[in-house]
This record gives structure tokens, C-alpha cells and sequence, in this order.
């Protein structure tokens, strides 16, 4: 499988483990690559009994999902987190078209198959969520009940350009827009040191949609001058993101973005279709997505409840985006409550 990573590593960077991945080995979560769908697929997994599946989003990895490893698997579970495909230690597809809903979905199907396993539980934060709801969606069978964080499912239109719909309302300097054109989002994020970009995500507690100016750049975006890392998070964590993404680039993750108009084609089957799937959908108050143009009406008036109809809801108060780095026990507690039912 001829990837993104063969630019930037060598064949004993790929098979390497960092000093915290050591670490974190020492805390019972091993490593192991498996084939599913034409790739190779990194997977971090502790515990044993029934399997719960989390999905990471952008820009993170299986690392993002440190502390649900270890308090799943401490509650009986087998916890499993990959590198979606495009990061970490996952291969990374050269092609743009190969990071379709229908490839992502793809992933995980083949990643529950080669963990034998009929049916598993599933947790998703951002582009994870959407995966995971996708998931659902597509195969219902394979999943016992889902956990989403920050983006609620939104039924497939394929008569709705989604790009074309931010861009009016939010113009041309929209983060997803700006993600679109293939060169222009690495060029961007080239202008500013790999740490700098994790921490500027990974503690933006900015609600409202992410603009990023031509005439600014990306930390002008967060209007962030000066970086004072929150309790949560700490220089050994962003120092294993940044590892990581120094080898891979963003490529893979602003992928994603570029099939958000291709997955709306792709999905026009289920126009209308519900998610069926018992589900609890979590999300901060000052989570970026929340204040979306419409959102709040749809997530509070009715539409995300007639679209999954066995829904639980909480919002937490003063939370952001990556609430379950943010909030790991309370976040943990949340699956650990829900999904103990079934």
C-alpha cells in the first residue's frame, strides 16, 4: 500500500515505539498493527471483556483516548483505539478519494472483524463521531449501543452542498473551507511549529465557528500570543501528538474534509434515515460545533431527537471541544454509565 508515510518514515521509524508509548505500555495498553480494508491499522487496546471501539478526530490519534483506555478496562472492558487511516501509525493513502465516509465505515468493519468480534460498543469525539454515526447507519448490526462527542448525527441530503452552505454563511475563510484546496491547508500549517498547532486546537475554548484570515494565519486565528497549557494537558502530551505529526503531516486529516460534498452523494440511500442504534450524544457549551449556524435549534429542537429516536443527551457547562481530554473522568463515567446497560 503505497502511502503518505513512505515520504516521511523510515522502515524502522514506522515499527518504532516512542518513550511514551513505552510508558503507557507500562500501564497495561499494547500495540499491534492489523489489515482491514487494503491498509495497515495501528490499534492501542487494553482490558478484556466486551470490546468498546473509540474513534478519535482532528488532530489526534488513539492517544487522545488515554484515560477512557485505562478506566474502561478497569470497569471489565476491552478497550480498542486505532489510528484512523491518514494518522498516526496507520498508512495514509495517497489519494484524496480515499477518505470517503464509505472507506472510514470500511475501517472500522473490518477492524470489528479482525477483533472477532459480532458486535461492539462504539465512542466518538469530532470526525470520529461522524464516522461512528456512519457507522450505525450503515451497519447497525455490529454495534451494541454508541457514544458520540461533539458532532450529533446528521441525516444524509445529497441535495445539500455543505461547502457551498458554510461558505455563504460563514465565507471563504471558514476553517473547512480553507481545508478544501489540497496544498493550500499544508501550506498554512507549515507557517507555524507542529507543537504550536496541537496546542492551539487542543485548547481553544473560542465558541463559535474557527475563521482563519488569509492575512492572519493560523495563531491569528485563536488570536492566542502567548500558550499557558491547562491542567489536563501537559508538554509530555503534546510532545507525543507532535511526534507523531511531525512524520505524518496533516494530509491525511484535511482528507476527511475534502469528501464532505463526495459523502453526501455517496450517502443518498439514506436520505431520511434514522440512526436506531441506542446512543447518548455529549457535547460542551463551549464547543465550537455547538455554535454552529442552526445547530443548537436542531441538537434542542427536536431534529436530532426525530433522527435518533433512543437518545440521551447531556451538555456540560463549561467544557470544550476535546471534552474527553478535558474532562476524562466525567466523560469516562458517562460511557462507562451508558453502555454497562446492555
Amino acid at each position: 500500500m503505497e502511502s503518505l508515510h513512505s515520504f516521511f518514515k523510515t522502515g524502522g521509524e514506522m515499527e518504532g515505539e516512542s518513550d511514551r508509548e513505552r510508558e503507557m505500555e507500562g500501564e497495561g495498553i499494547e500495540h499491534r498493527t492489523v489489515e482491514v480494508n487494503g491498509i495497515k491499522m495501528h490499534i492501542a487496546e487494553k482490558g478484556d471483556g466486551p470490546v468498546v471501539l473509540f474513534i478519535h478526530g482532528f488532530p489526534e490519534l488513539w492517544y487522545s483516548w488515554r484515560h477512557q483506555i485505562l478506566s474502561l478496562a478497569a470497569h471489565g472492558y476491552r478497550a480498542v483505539a486505532p489510528d484512523l487511516r491518514g494518522y498516526g501509525d496507520t498508512d495514509a493513502p495517497l489519494d484524496v478519494a480515499a477518505y470517503t465516509i464509505m472507506q472510514l465505515v470500511g475501517d472500522l468493519v473490518g477492524l470489528i472483524h479482525s477483533l472477532g468480534q459480532e458486535q461492539v460498543f462504539v465512542v466518538g469525539q469530532d470526525w470520529g463521531a461522524l464516522v461512528a454515526w456512519h457507522l450505525c447507519l450503515f451497519r447497525p448490526d455490529l454495534v451494541k449501543a454508541v457514544v458520540n462527542l461533539s458532532i450529533p448525527f446528521i441525516s444524509p441530503n445529497p441535495t445539500h452542498n455543505l461547502i457551498d452552505y458554510w461558505r455563504e454563511i460563514y465565507g471563504d475563510d471558514f476553517y473547512v473551507c480553507r481545508f478544501q484546496e489540497p496544498g493550500e491547508a499544508e501550506s498554512l500549517f507549515a507557517q507555524v511549529d507542529t507543537s504550536m498547532v496541537i496546542k492551539l486546537f487542543l485548547i481553544c475554548l473560542k465558541p463559535g465557528p474557527l475563521i482563519i484570515p488569509k492575512d492572519k494565519g493560523l495563531q491569528g486565528a485563536f488570536d492566542e500570543k502567548e500558550i499557558t497549557l491547562p491542567s489536563w494537558l501537559c508538554e509530555e502530551d503534546i510532545n507525543y501528538f507532535t511526534s507523531k505529526f511531525n512524520l505524518t503531516g496533516f494530509t491525511g486529516g484535511f482528507n476527511y474534509y475534502r469528501n464532505l460534498n463526495k459523502n453526501t452523494e455517496l450517502t443518498a440511500p439514506w436520505m431520511g434515515a434514522q440512526v436506531k442504534v441506542p446512543a447518548k450524544y455529549i457535547v460542551g457549551d463551549l464547543d465550537l460545533v455547538y455554535h454552529f449556524a442552526g445547530m443548537k435549534d436542531y441538537i434542542h429542537g427536536g431534529g436530532l431527537d426525530g433522527m435518533v429516536p433512543s437518545l440521551e443527551m447531556v451538555v456540560l457547562e463549561g467544557v470544550g471541544h476535546f471534552s474527553h481530554q478535558e474532562k476524562p473522568e466525567e466523560i469516562s463515567d458517562h460511557i462507562y454509565e451508558f453502555i454497562k446497560r446492555f
